[in-house]
């Protein structure tokens, strides 16, 4: 575990999430926001700009030899360790993973406040032709049980047409522009995480994210004013971090709804 990159708002670690995680003190984190493994680069095709292509991500997506009931729960058991009382956490998943997910955020009495869908308006086409097109993505809010959660709730209303703001939320997938230094499987759409962000923190919060990847949770926090902890066992990926964190103001942000 190194230290990879810090300026006055971001930490950025090169090691494993579990190590790191094993050293956070107890209830001193504000919110976490993460994406962790899917575990499903299984040797299959998937389709990209209508292509065939290998769904393989890299080693760190591998299922093989991980217990990922086993991973998860480990995962949700630290949350709420290091969860401050009125701490919450944002954690992505899709139909292979978020059933077990939810499960054992319940199975640790942590409570789910909100069942995000996030609808991609461009997604790949099935290739098997045997089902209806894969395209959402789930994102769990969830906290401490006996906790208060920060929720900007006038922000969101007033970002939604001063219409309280729906659980369901659309973007196009990650563009180009946001890969413009490089390029990451499972890169969320900037414009996801800033939602997520500016709903659930004020300036000066602390925000972690034990799988950080290409750095767009920093880049989100370094643009509303949050201190932010990143971790990632993949230095390819924190290059990318870092150049966009140093660069974070000329983001260019994609359109949601």
């Amino acid at each position: 575990m190194r230290l990879y990159y810090h300026d006055d708002l971001a930490k950025i670690y090169h090691g494993d999430a579990f190590e790191y995680l094993s050293k956070v003190k107890d209830h001193t984190i504000d919110l976490i926001v993460t994406d962790p493994p899917y575990f499903l680069s299984n040797g299959g095709f998937s389709n990209s700009g209508g292509k065939m292509v290998s769904v393989n991500k890299g080693k760190w997506d591998e299922a093989k030899g991980v217990n990922v009931e086993f991973f998860y729960d480990n995962l949700i058991r630290e949350f709420k360790r290091i969860l401050k009382k009125d701490g919450s956490f944002w954690i992505f998943g899709n139909m292979h993973n978020i059933y077990l997910l939810g499960y054992l955020i319940q199975k640790h009495d942590l409570k789910i406040l909100n069942n995000i869908t996030w609808q991609k308006s461009n997604p790949a086409p099935n290739l098997s032709c045997r089902m209806f097109t894969h395209s959402t993505e789930t994102i769990l809010w969830g906290k401490n049980r006996s906790g208060k959660q920060t929720f900007n709730y006038a922000l969101m209303k007033a970002e939604n047409d001063n219409r309280q703001m729906k659980d369901v939320w659309t973007t196009s997938n990650t563009s180009k522009g946001e890969k413009r230094f490089g390029k990451h499987p499972t890169q969320k759409p900037l414009a996801i995480i800033e939602r997520i962000i500016k709903a659930s923190s004020v300036p000066g919060m602390t925000v972690l994210d034990p799988f950080i990847g290409s750095g767009t949770t920093a880049v989100a926090c370094k643009k509303y004013d949050c201190k932010v902890i990143g971790v990632d066992s993949e230095l390819e990926y924190l290059r990318i971090a870092k150049k966009r964190i140093i660069d974070y103001q000329n983001e260019k942000v994609g359109k949601i709804q």
